[in-house]
């Protein structure tokens, strides 16, 4: 082959590129499709199908009437579909005036549709995804630069996360043969935190300091002078007394008292076995929230932890965040019991521990549940019994057991147990 002249593509490379036009073609074709099917309701389909037949079964069968319902049939399908004419291009804002709030509480928003366009958009429709509801508004026509606000209100019956958007434009018929969907803007998480009561009284932890408070175990290093030992091969000798050996003739160290920092543990049950109804549980929530808040308040650290899982709890925003996710499991995830002894293998150093579970715990479980504790740590037990008038404080070995029948009781359940 001489210089400057083409190579013919060979009868195998010709097939191979018509193929792939054939691909591209195909598949863009079935794109269009789709996108075309997608806009179709059921009840499009059906009497799209129905005027077919009618169509059909009239021209063979000679009947006038058949052809008659399926011109009309046809009709109606042409009219429908000449609502989906129109743009849907709104620049949507939505905004929630607070993201979290408290169960019962209303959650309030707006709904802003704007037209950034040159040509004005027609009347449609938007709706507003809210958790498994939804809200739906009618925009009217928008002119270029004209915008309309929606506001809105979302009750909040149960807690929990509830999703808010994405908000989709909507045009489609009054009879809903075809409709045609937009989103816009991104959905938003709506907090829905459980109840929480506030009390004061003395700290339910440890005393709130830099070293912490002096425990019954001894060490060789540590903040806490506690007596004085003949020093042994491996002491530190910074600890040495100096008067002491001086006086005695013997070399003789310091001795300590172990010291802890204040380490707030709370485990909730969620096992649905754990409690006699769904308020017991909702109750137990509310307990977990109230006395993490007041065990951050005082400036400890506060760790929860429920079945197959450790809850944010950094700060108060973080707890009831965490908390408003948290639901029942079924009870072969394990009770209390379990609980007690994963608290106890991940969090040994714990200086206080509150379990928190409702009254189908039988007492053993719960005492088995006290005894899987670390060693050393105080241990308190809140039962959740709705409707329970008064609220009730017994001993099981060295944890103290309160049960309440309302969130409002347990400041008072509490300052008999803190007596």
């Amino acid at each position: 082959m001489s210089a400057g002249t083409i190579a013919a593509p060979q009868p195998g490379e010709r097939e191979a590129g018509w193929r792939d036009i054939v691909a591209v073609v195909a598949g863009r074709v079935l794109d269009r499709l789709r996108l075309i099917a997608s806009v179709v309701r059921p009840l499009g389909w059906t009497l799209m199908a129905m005027a077919v037949a009618f169509w059909i079964i009239g021209s063979l069968m000679g009947w006038h009437e058949l052809r008659v319902a399926a011109l009309v049939l046809t009709a109606v399908v042409l009219v429908c579909a000449a609502y989906l004419i129109g743009r849907t291009e709104y620049d949507v804002a939505l905004d929630l005036a607070r993201t979290r709030v408290v169960v019962g509480e209303r959650a309030v928003g707006a709904l802003t549709l704007s037209n950034g366009g040159s040509r004005a958009i027609l009347p449609s429709r938007v709706v507003l995804p809210v958790g498994s509801g939804r809200g739906e508004f009618s925009i009217q026509r928008l002119a270029p630069g004209q915008e309309a606000e929606e506001l809105f209100a979302i009750p909040t019956q149960r807690r929990g996360v509830v999703k808010v958007g994405p908000v989709s434009v909507v045009r489609g018929d009054p009879l809903g043969v075809f409709e045609r969907a937009h989103r816009r803007d991104d959905p938003v998480d709506l907090f829905v935190h459980p109840r929480t009561v506030l009390f004061g009284g003395q700290s339910l932890g440890f005393l709130r300091d830099l070293e912490g408070m002096p425990a019954t175990d001894l060490s060789r290093d540590d903040v806490s002078f506690h007596a004085l030992l003949e020093y042994q091969p491996g002491d530190d000798l910074r600890h040495v007394h100096w008067k002491s050996t001086a006086r005695t003739g013997v070399m003789m160290v310091r001795q300590f008292e172990e010291t802890r920092r204040s380490h707030f543990v709370i485990g909730l049950s969620r096992s649905s076995g754990d409690y006699r109804s769904e308020d017991d549980f909702e109750l137990g929530v509310s307990v977990a929230g109230s006395i993490g808040l007041r065990a951050l308040r005082d400036s400890q650290r506060v760790d929860i932890r429920v079945q197959g899982r450790e809850l944010a709890s950094g700060t108060g925003k973080q707890l009831l965040d965490s908390l408003s996710t948290v639901e029942q499991s079924k009870p072969r995830e394990g009770g209390i019991s379990e609980l007690a002894g994963v608290l106890a293998a991940h969090m040994p150093l714990a200086s206080v521990v509150v379990l928190v579970c409702g009254s189908a715990v039988a007492t053993e479980d719960l005492r088995l549940a006290c005894s899987r504790l670390p060693f050393g740590a105080r241990a308190l037990a809140v039962v959740t019994q709705t409707g329970l008038e008064q609220p009730a404080l017994r001993k099981i070995g060295d944890a103290d057991v309160v049960t309440i029948g309302a969130l409002e009781q347990l400041p008072l359940a509490l300052q008999k147990v803190l007596a």
